[in-house]
């Protein structure tokens, strides 16, 4: 497997919601979890103590993008593109906004 994905958080709602966003990853196998906002403690959501074994950084997105990677924002909003439809770039960086915003 050549690649890899990694995910930023803008500003997420609650603690319970990164815990969850980490247990997902770690299915996935995604790379990296960055976060804007109030700074993750742990949390019941993170079964799998995926904290443990996943990169997790804190700071502005902008600045946390690894090199050479595509940024791109996820969200449900008019004229998007389905993620099932979308071509996904090799060295990914996944944007996702809050929960109770865009």
């Amino acid at each position: 497997m050549r690649g890899y994905a990694a995910i930023g958080l803008f500003n997420p709602k609650t603690n319970a919601n990164v815990g969850g966003v980490l247990r997902a990853m770690q299915c996935y196998g995604a790379a990296m979890l960055a976060v804007q906002g109030e700074r993750y403690q742990r949390s019941s959501t993170d079964t799998t103590k995926a904290y443990r074994h996943i990169p997790l950084v804190h700071g502005e997105l902008h600045s946390l993008i690894p090199f050479d990677c595509v940024p791109i924002a996820v969200d449900l909003v008019d004229g998007a593109r389905p993620l099932h439809t979308f071509c996904h770039p090799e060295r990914a960086f996944y944007i996702f906004g809050p929960e109770d915003s865009t």
